[in-house]
């Protein structure tokens, strides 16, 4: 074989497994090879273990609202560069709009929702984020609505200092208000919820609901053992120990998760307003 047929092969064989890559996905838990699009069918759930594949926003939203009725909110916001951030690059290079928010509905129901994009920065909490997250707060009061916030998220945002973990209290105080006003919110947790959004909206829901396996906590369970020096549970931290021992709701297939908010949000407006 000369060094040109041995390109050519090579080249073939990169092509096939740049191919195969986007027709299938491999469950990180059972290891399984799902094709894509039963996977996608499947509302990216492995159809052997059941594990959920973390989404984007966008299909979140689509898996959870009625067609054609999502309205985007405040897409002029952005964040800025507080302190200057640097790492392998700067603070302001990585960003871009990471965090869907608007008005929409399940079944009949009017909401205003939240959701996060993990895949930007890990979905982490910053200025602008507890900014839509409050002006989403705000609106349901005005329009007398529900209010569902689905998080997946590592945390406060480093990169903006404490004014990142100012959103926590800004955020929380904004509940407060949604509450005075008997106005159902509904908290869901996703694989991974942490840090300071797990510290405070994400566990300040009238119902919170989690996603089977979803890790769930402040800090991760390697830094706990490293600080306690002890061995953790079996299963600490994850939505099933966490339901287990009532410090959330409710654990709900994905699959179930439109049709439990629906029913969830037919009750409480029932009995609340």
């Amino acid at each position: 074989m000369t060094w040109l047929d041995k390109i050519k092969s090579t080249a073939s064989v990169i092509k096939k497994d740049s191919y195969d890559l986007e027709l299938w996905s491999e469950c990180p838990v059972c290891k399984n090879n799902i094709f894509n699009a039963e996977l996608n069918k499947n509302l990216h759930v492995c159809t052997e273990c059941d594990h959920h594949f973390r989404v984007s926003a966008k299909v979140r939203i689509n898996q959870l609202l009625e067609e054609g009725s999502f309205i985007e909110h405040d897409t002029d916001l952005f964040s800025t560069d507080p302190i200057k951030f640097k790492d392998s690059k700067k603070y302001k290079e990585r960003l871009r709009t990471y965090i869907k928010k608007g008005s929409g509905q399940i079944k009949n129901h009017k909401v205003e929702i939240c959701v996060f994009e993990f895949s930007f920065m890990g979905g982490s909490m910053g200025v602008v984020v507890g900014e839509k997250i409050t002006r989403a707060i705000e609106r349901a009061i005005t329009n007398q609505s529900s209010l569902v916030i689905l998080s997946c998220s590592g945390g406060a945002r480093m990169q903006e200092g404490i004014l990142s973990l100012m959103q926590m209290a800004k955020t929380s105080a904004a509940l407060s208000k949604l509450a005075e006003k008997r106005l159902p919110y509904f908290s869901i947790l996703a694989d991974p919820t942490t840090g300071g959004v797990s510290a405070s909206f994400a566990m300040l829901g009238d119902i919170i609901i989690a996603e089977p396996g979803a890790l769930i906590g402040f800090a991760g369970p390697r830094v706990i053992e490293q600080t306690i020096h002890q061995k953790l549970p079996e299963g600490f931290q994850r939505s099933e120990f966490l339901l287990k021992h009532g410090l959330i709701d409710q654990v709900v297939h994905r699959k179930k998760l439109k049709e439990t908010l629906d029913q969830l949000l037919s009750l409480c407006n029932n009995s609340w307003q």
